[in-house]
């Protein structure tokens, strides 16, 4: 599993291993029931807090992208496609909202941004 950390961005370390994390899970890169590195192995490998790692493993089940065991250690849940499908339309909704600001931020009128996302929508 490749996670990597960027101290520039502005979101917090525990939340870019999440956004990864959850991103592997959606594309299949993470099956369900593969068994994550534990939580000391990860902070370890990314020379963090076992701390934030904890952080971001809770996160991830709190919110249904893995289930842990206690003296087994952590899996990827099965994962319910309408789950799925509504985590990748809050991200759709979040890169929407930054492009309808760009567009009205510099004037671009709204038929041209619908037509530019009309085109790439419908591009094979």
């Amino acid at each position: 599993m490749e996670i990597l950390i960027s101290n520039s961005s502005d979101k917090p370390i525990y939340e870019q291993i999440c956004i990864q994390i959850k991103s592997q899970i959606m594309n299949g890169t993470l099956a369900a029931g593969e068994a994550l590195p534990s939580m000391r192995a990860l902070a370890k490998d990314l020379h963090l807090s076992v701390i934030t790692v904890q952080r971001a493993y809770e996160d991830l089940t709190r919110d249904g992208f893995i289930e842990t065991v206690s003296g087994k250690g952590s899996f990827v849940a099965p994962q319910n496609r309408e789950f799925i499908q509504e985590e990748q339309l809050r991200r759709a909704e979040e890169l929407l909202q930054k492009a309808a600001e760009i567009g009205r931020t510099h004037g671009i009128p709204y038929e041209q941004m619908a037509g530019i996302l009309k085109l790439f929508y419908e591009e094979i």
